[in-house]
């Protein structure tokens, strides 16, 4: 059911639009009651962003040996989320309505925001591990870095995602003050 519901939601997103996108629909297409997608998901949002940002918790890329290995493969998959076009349409949009509704946000952190918490920090206790960072750094400034600064390049500047991952990685590195 989880996939149904999840392609139905891809489905529609690229057919009509975020804006009129709705749950009713998600579920006829679906083939699946109403409720059971409200015994999931709260709201509309939390569906989408399941469906097409994170439809599994995020998880910390393998150990490359190196911070900067670490966080390039981190760049590849926040870059591939934001770059895909309904990620970046539920991404846009959930920012725009979470601008109004915080309780938006607060639903969204535990199920979502954490899970990326949880992989930079592991990144970077790797890194202080291995000795090439002292101490942890802000992990919340590092994940707006990592985040807010992919989303700008893609959607603001609307610059290719050809070599962002690398260029983010360098650039949360000399952030950090790592070589």
């Amino acid at each position: 059911m989880d996939h149904a519901v999840a392609a139905a939601a891809r489905e529609l997103l690229a057919e009509v639009g975020y804006g009129r996108v709705t749950v009713d629909a998600v579920a006829a297409r679906a083939g699946v009651g109403k409720a059971a997608i409200y015994r999931r998901y709260a709201t509309k949002q939390e569906m989408l962003f399941a469906a097409v940002v994170h439809d599994a918790p995020v998880a910390a890329p393998p150990d490359t040996g190196s911070l900067r290995g670490d966080l390039t493969a981190l760049a590849h998959v926040i870059v591939g989320q934001l770059a895909d076009p309904a990620g970046s349409s539920v991404v846009l949009n959930l920012m725009a309505e979470a601008s109004s509704n915080p309780g938006l946000v607060e639903r969204f952190s535990p199920a979502f925001i954490d899970s990326q918490r949880t992989v930079i920090t592991l990144l970077v206790e790797r890194a202080v591990h291995r000795g090439e960072l002292a101490e942890l750094p802000d992990l919340d400034l590092l994940h707006a870095l990592l985040g807010g600064t992919a989303l700008s390049w893609l959607h603001i500047l609307r610059h290719d995602p050809h070599d962002l991952p690398d260029k983010l990685a360098g650039l949360a590195c000399a952030a950090l003050g790592h070589a």
